[in-house]
């Protein structure tokens, strides 16, 4: 008798799990809104800007080493736009959205933008063909690269109810741009309890808040007070914490004009000293080229050579005592610094009511209309593939799962083997891949801005020549703790001069002119004599 039940059991568990997987799919299907693979082309469906800026060549292609095709950037050094509009406007408010696509950068990405424009719905008569840099758009996500930027925009525009107008809100501290040339995943969760979650590759990088000052610059919610634009600060305000001494009165014994090194009146000239034998003589083997014109030329003048006789001996020339410090020298005096009674410090305007202040509980999300690409790049190779938008986490997921990470699975295999052929071993790898996240988050700590270019300028350098990791490391460690130094000691204070000149900028730019141009006319001189001397002895 069981054996005659068997098949029927597997019958009821091979017809559950169908129902089930057909519940997941159709699941699936009720939360993908929008969803883009490129498997077809793109023509009918994108439509190119117009504009005359736009002159990059969008191409459907395979990404490198796979049968599955994306939207390629083609050129080099071009500005690209596309778009699609949606068949109707997504509402972002009061739910979960999922905002997810891939890029690729193929060839690297040293200066240019690989992000998407989630657009608003645009002005009356407004057409895709017109798509350009100043269509409107709710949220722009991605990644950008150039200079001291290397980051995963996420800017929010949202529409002050004061005011009616627009403005643009970035995340503050957002995650770097992954360094290599795999296909990457980026995802961005907006929840309705105003939570936002940023990740790459299905690993979370950044989370924030939208209300949250410290998530958003400016913050969606303005400041309550504003500087009064028309308070101005009083004539006689004072802000001098420190003021010359009045009292004070320079000493009787202070000698402003003592030089500051004298000659040594205790230095002996050395026994041996040739004073009639110059440092250096014409060169006895030289002589004058048969086809060297004088009217043309120049008198010819033999090149000189040290003069053998000097070898020996302590010196050559005219000798002279050497400068020492003067013991005297005390410079040019100043009054010491006292405390100033009339200090009142910084001054500052009055705060006032900010006339756009408001307040909300929740973004006023504009809907999103179309998808569009809006670049400027210094690199082809860029790939775009699978973009998506979904109500629910668990459907990004999905896609992630199931679209990107075979595919990356397959490069990071790929990857190995080309850095064990080249002589890496994995450990050393994936150590490198650990030291460039690690420097590119310590390039976004705002202590560090001033050295932020320098940073990237060392990670970049790392990442085309990784034998020099730990080079670069180190390198970035020193920076670190040189900028702790300054903070924790302090800088150098900066030397005032004696005398201040009264010609300011104008002054030092006309001085920096004229040192130019005498340095000029002396490599004129410089390049003169030495063709006089040696040009017709080189050919």
């Amino acid at each position: 008798m069981e054996r005659k039940r068997f098949p029927f059991q597997i019958a009821l568990l091979f017809a559950f799990c169908t129902a089930a997987l057909l519940n997941l799919s159709s699941s699936s299907d009720s939360d993908t809104i929008f969803y883009e693979s490129f498997d077809a082309s793109f023509d009918d469906r994108w439509i190119l800007s117009e504009k005359d800026d736009y002159k990059g060549v969008w191409k459907h292609l395979k990404s490198d080493g796979h049968n599955d095709y994306g939207l390629l950037v083609s050129e080099k050094a071009r500005k690209y736009a596309i778009v699609k509009e949606l068949g109707e406007s997504v509402s972002l408010k009061d739910r979960t959205i999922v905002l997810q696509f891939e890029t690729r950068l193929q060839n690297g990405l040293e200066c240019g933008g690989a992000y998407l424009k989630y657009l608003r719905p645009q002005v009356a008569g407004w057409k895709p063909k017109d798509f350009d840099n100043e269509s409107p758009y709710s949220i722009m996500f991605g990644p950008d690269k150039c200079g001291a930027t290397n980051k995963v925009h996420f800017i929010l525009k949202h529409k002050n109810p004061k005011s009616g107008e627009y403005v643009e809100h970035h995340l503050k501290y957002p995650p770097s741009v992954p360094s290599d040339k795999l296909t990457h995943v980026y995802t961005a969760i907006l929840k309705p309890d105003n939570e936002l979650r940023i990740l790459i590759d299905g690993e979370e990088k950044k989370k924030a808040n939208f209300l949250s000052a410290d998530d958003f610059d400016p913050p969606i919610i303005p400041a309550k007070t504003i500087p009064d634009p028309d308070d101005k600060k009083p004539e006689d305000w004072d802000e001098r914490a420190k003021i010359p001494d009045p009292a004070a009165v320079k000493p009787d014994d202070w000698d402003e004009d003592a030089p500051m090194e004298i000659e040594d009146e205790e230095a002996v000239k050395p026994e041996g000293w040739m004073d009639d034998e110059p440092e250096e003589i014409d060169d006895p083997d030289a002589s004058k080229p048969e086809d060297w014109d004088d009217d043309e030329d120049g008198e010819w003048e033999a090149p000189k050579i040290d003069n053998p006789k000097c070898v020996t001996a302590p010196g050559c020339g005219e000798w002279k005592r050497p400068m020492k410090r003067n013991p005297a020298y005390k410079g040019k005096w100043h009054a010491p610094l006292i405390d100033n009674p009339n200090y009142k410090g910084i001054w500052k305007p009055q705060q006032i009511p900010n006339p756009d202040y408001f307040e909300l509980d929740k973004p006023d999300f504009e809907p999103i209309a179309a998808i569009g690409i809006e670049i400027w790049t210094m690199q082809d190779g860029i790939l775009f593939d699978n973009i998506l938008i979904a109500s629910d986490e668990k459907t990004a997921t999905t896609y992630r799962d199931t679209t990107w990470q075979p595919k990356f699975q397959v490069e990071k295999e790929k990857q190995k083997a080309e850095d064990t052929a080249s002589g890496l071993s994995d450990s050393l790898s994936s150590l490198q891949k650990k030291v460039f996240d690690l420097l590119y988050k310590i390039a976004d700590i705002p202590f560090l801005d001033a050295y932020k270019l320098k940073i990237l300028d060392l990670i970049e350098k790392g990442e085309k020549q990784p034998n020099i990791t730990i080079s670069i490391l180190v390198a970035t460690v020193v920076i670190l703790l040189t900028v702790l130094f300054r903070l924790i000691f302090g800088g150098k204070k900066t030397v005032k001069p004696a005398e201040t000149s009264n010609l300011g900028d104008a002054g030092t730019s006309q001085t920096q002119e004229c040192s130019e141009e005498r340095e000029q006319e002396n490599d004129k001189e410089d390049t003169t004599a030495a063709r006089r001397r040696s040009i017709r002895r080189e050919t």
